[in-house]
């Protein structure tokens, strides 16, 4: 079947192959190679990005009443669309209370809804200062909470949408 003439031309052709694959694997790890340590003693970088020792310098909090005080309402308009999904600003109750008069107003006031009871956590009314904390993360704020809204997390969207209700609720 086979002779020692084919046997010695499949085993030459094996070893020629692996040959062939590694002697590729050095030529090619030559041109591309990067070292244990970066890119080498030999290799230059083609740029370098100079960064202050330390890192950034943390950014101050401006206090929520400055950014309430510079709040515009047609911007919070357009952020209340995220809320109409579940609270109306007609005076009916939908899925969540109406936040008609929401401002100022005492926490779990609406007649004819039900409330959870953790929103007693938040405390006494529904101050700006009280429904940026809420709006700012929901179930932090009054865990048990039913309101399965997940929060605004950019402060100026929070204080535009309170300004916006305010505007328009009396």
């Amino acid at each position: 079947m086979f002779d020692t003439m084919t046997t010695t031309k499949i085993v030459g052709g094996v070893c020629g192959t692996f040959l062939i694959y590694l002697m590729s694997k050095w030529a090619v790890e030559e041109l591309y190679h990067v070292g244990s340590d970066g890119h080498g003693e030999e290799h230059a970088s083609a740029y370098v990005i100079e960064v202050a020792e330390g890192g950034a310098e943390p950014e101050e909090e401006v206090p929520f009443e400055e950014i309430f005080a510079a709040a515009d309402a047609g911007a919070g308009e357009r952020v209340f669309g995220k809320c109409k999904a579940c609270h109306k600003l007609d005076g009916t109750n939908a899925t969540g209370p109406h936040l008609d008069g929401v401002v100022n107003r005492a926490i779990g006031s609406v007649d004819g809804f039900g409330y959870s009871g953790a929103l007693q956590q938040v405390g006494d009314s529904w101050s700006p200062e009280n429904l940026n904390a809420f709006l700012a993360d929901p179930r932090g704020t009054a865990s048990g909470t039913t309101m399965s809204f997940n929060g605004l997390p950019k402060v100026e969207d929070r204080a535009n949408v309170i300004a916006y209700i305010q505007s328009i609720g009396g």
